[in-house]
């Protein structure tokens, strides 16, 4: 279950819980967060934040500070800027732009595509690659050294 805080005019905190929050959750929350609950569970807008797929490290932090606090079943706190630029700029990498925030924002549909195999495979040429040149190092490195060890270990032949 999705509950969202505002602080101040551009700022919205996405708090995921496996419960609805009790008053004293949210009294909690709102002095962690410096903002008020807000009582929609739809928001429509300009967003800028995390991309669902990945948690940020702020959300960790927060997550174990409601921990400390005696809040038990938060999964996920997450920061949303809003914003009234039609092309936003924004870290593409880490962020993406939504235009509702809603009880699905941490939902991830998309399968992983599956591994490609084969000779047309990038991951294969540089294995393949990778390990024809560690085989040349290795034969040259033992090539080189094999004589001058074999002085001085002085082994003894079992003849």
């Amino acid at each position: 279950m999705i509950t969202f805080f505002k602080k101040g005019a551009k700022t919205i905190y996405a708090v995921d819980a496996d419960h609805a929050l009790s008053p004293t959750e949210v009294k909690k929350l709102e002095w962690l967060l410096g903002g008020q609950r807000v009582n929609d569970d739809t928001l429509r807008g300009t967003f800028i934040g995390p991309r669902r797929e990945m948690i940020t490290p702020w959300s960790t932090n927060a997550v174990e500070i409601t921990q400390n606090m005696a809040m038990t079943g938060i999964a996920r706190i997450e920061e949303f800027t809003s914003t009234r630029e039609k092309e936003p700029r924004y870290d593409k990498m880490l962020q993406r732009v939504y235009h509702v925030l809603d009880g699905d924002i941490f939902k991830v549909t998309k399968t992983p595509d599956p591994i490609a195999w084969g000779a047309r495979s990038p991951t294969a040429r540089s294995s393949a690659s990778l390990k024809s040149t560690v085989s040349i190092a290795v034969t040259r490195y033992l090539a080189a050294h094999s004589s001058s060890t074999a002085r001085r270990c002085r082994c003894r032949s079992s003849a």
